[in-house]
């Protein structure tokens, strides 16, 4: 019975391992309660976020360079959006903050533009400029009720 009992246990240790291994890339892939994830926060405040859900990307020339922490309502009129930029990765003061849409009828992401300003943010700061989403319905009904009667 001996060589089924050290079988038995170097199965289990590699199960146990792998069950590991498998959490260990979840959490850093997933993301789950902020194990996986480092960097610095900076808000933006949008008049529209156009449907925008935490964990959304954050690119900049078209590379991600973090995830939308969370988005709020910020005096009931206004959509206050914490973002997660990556460490290394440093956004201008005057960077412009844009929400935009993946293709025709893709998610939501936010696009960072750089500015011309040598003073970069921190953890913390807010971007000041922002452009809301683009509603494709309500340029739809501009176009089609102004037209004359």
């Amino acid at each position: 019975m001996q060589p089924y009992r050290k079988t038995e246990i170097a199965v289990g240790i590699f199960v146990f391992l792998g069950i590991m291994a498998m959490s260990w890339m979840a959490i850093k892939l997933g993301q789950i309660g902020g194990l996986g994830s480092s960097g610095y926060h900076i808000s933006a405040t949008f008049e529209d976020a156009g449907g925008l859900r935490a964990g959304a990307d954050v690119m900049l020339a078209g590379v991600s360079i973090g995830r939308v922490a969370s988005v709020q309502l910020k005096d009931q009129e206004e959509a206050l959006l914490i973002l997660e930029i990556q460490n290394g990765v440093k956004l201008t003061t005057d960077a412009i903050a844009a929400v935009r849409t993946k293709g025709i009828i893709g998610e939501r992401y936010v696009r960072i533009s750089q500015g011309a300003d040598e003073d970069t943010l921190n953890d913390g700061d807010e971007l000041e400029e922002t452009e809301s989403a683009i509603n494709i319905e309500d340029l739809i009904s501009k176009y089609i009720f102004s037209g004359k009667e």
